[in-house]
Formats: C-alpha cells, structure tokens, sequence
C-alpha cells in the first residue's frame, strides 16, 4: 500500500474495550508500519476542527520505508459523521474493527468507568445514565454507515474472540491483509489482555483522567500517550483483582442482548460474520 505525504492509509476505528491499544503496540513493531506517536488521536471526532494540516502533523515520522501509516482510534466507529470524514480526507483507507461481544464489551467499559471515579454504582444503573455503553455496541448500523463511503474489501471486520485465542495468528491476519509480511511478535505482544484491575486510589485516577483530557484538548495527545502507555503509570495507579473482579450478570448480560439482538443479527444477515454462536447469542 502506498501512502500519500503523511496522511493515513490505514485506521482502526472500534470499537472501545476490543484490543485498541494491543493492537497499537503489535502493529507498531512491523517495520513496515508506522502509527502514530499517540494512540487515540480523535481527530475525526472530538478535534476535526483542528485541520488536515494538524493531523498529518502526527505522522511526521513516517518514511518511504512505511508501506503502511497508520491511526488506532476506537471512538470513530460510533461516530455518525467519520465516514465521510475519513474519506474526505484520507480517499480510501483501509479500515479495521474488532468485534466484541457487546454485553462481555459493555461491562469492560463499565468496569473502566468505575476504576477512574465514573458511572453508578451498578452497571444496570449505569447503562440509563450513560447511553453510550449500549450505543457503542450498534455494530451492524456503525458498520453500515462506513460501507455507504467504503467498499467491502476495504474493510476488515474481525473478532476480539481470536485476539484471545491466538494473540500471533491474529496479527499474522491482519498484516497479510495490509499487504505485508507477518513478523513474529515478542512475549509481551503475546499476552492479548491485562488481567482485571481496579484504582490504588480512585480520586488519584479520576483527577489524571481529567487532567489527561484537558491535555488532549490543548494538542498534548503525544504526552498523554507516553504517560497512558508507561508501566510504571499502571503500576502505580492500578491494581490487579484477580479473583476479585465484578463479574457480568447473567440478567445483566440478557439486558444487553435484548437492546442489540437485531444488530448482532444483522452481523450474520448482512455482513456474513458467523457470531450468533460463537458468542452464545440466544437472541431476546
């Protein structure tokens, strides 16, 4: 794949809680990829405003070398207005989502929420106060909107259940399709998922969060990323539960699946991905 300038040919747009930033440090090892510094760089959401002139700003470091440039943002997926976005200023891309089951994706955003100080103090309750953990989960309508601006072939839609299974063929999948060499990927890219982890301290966490944001909203989307993706930030704000951990409720998972049984469906219908079994997906 050629690139234009310093523009992307290639983005990751969702959704949340579904292996965006593992897949930002795999990918980030191809030697013929390069993504952005800064992960999650909303440009084609929260921060259009800002121009085509600052995004490419974040791609400086591409060279000839780079086949592939590359963003891993999974907000743009839910965003009604990034398709056209994204094709207004980039042409074609290749785009990729990575499909979660949308209960199991829910309450890991729930769970995120409430390590940082946010939601209720249930996920049920939560679900009406925050809209967005079940509107995130619309695949089939999200998707929809990016074939309306993208061919099929253009997108690849894989699933979060073969990230877990098998962290090496799933990369090994998604360069082949980006047109490169798979590589192999190193013991830590191996593990697909951090265990289960809750605050040290919940207001330390939450006021970082906040900090983090004012931050994004005056261009430190760099810095946030190097203190975001340190070990040390993890280590000293967060903890892991282990046995400990919320866990989903059957009822509360039912709830879920009766929001979104038709999108799901609409998975198999329309875009021919098989997840109705594999996800256990009853229907309501």
């Amino acid at each position: 794949m050629a690139h234009s300038a310093t523009l992307p040919n290639f983005l990751y747009v969702g959704p949340d809680k579904a292996g965006s930033s593992w897949l930002h440090m795999a990918l980030a090892q191809h030697p013929q990829i390069f993504l952005s510094p800064a992960k999650d760089l909303y440009y084609f959401d929260r921060y259009y405003d800002r121009g085509v002139s600052w995004y490419a700003s974040q791609f400086r470091g591409a060279t000839p070398q780079h086949r592939v440039v590359g963003e891993v943002c999974p907000d743009y997926l839910a965003c009604p207005d990034a398709p056209k976005r994204i094709t207004a200023d980039l042409g074609r891309p290749r785009v990729m989502v990575t499909l979660r089951e949308p209960a199991e994706r829910a309450f890991s955003s729930y769970l995120y929420m409430l390590k940082h100080g946010e939601g209720e103090t249930t996920f049920r309750a939560t679900l009406q106060t925050r809209p967005e953990l079940l509107e995130h989960g619309r695949y089939a309508t999200q998707l929809s909107r990016f074939l309306e601006h993208l061919d099929r072939d253009q997108l690849l839609i894989a699933l979060f259940d073969d990230l877990k299974a098998d962290p090496q063929a799933f990369t090994n999948q998604v360069v082949r399709w980006l047109g490169l060499t798979p590589m192999t990927l190193d013991e830590s890219a191996l593990e697909s998922r951090l265990p289960a982890s809750g605050a040290r301290f919940v207001p330390l966490a939450r006021a970082i969060r906040t900090a983090a944001r004012v931050v994004r909203d005056h261009d430190g989307a760099k810095l946030v990323g190097k203190v975001k993706g340190s070990p040390l930030t993890h280590r000293l704000l967060y903890k892991q539960l282990g046995d400990r951990a919320p866990r989903l409720s059957a009822e509360d998972a039912m709830y879920v699946r009766e929001q979104l049984d038709s999108e799901v469906r609409r998975l198999e219908t329309d875009f021919g991905i098989p997840v109705m079994e594999r996800w256990g997906w009853s229907g309501s």
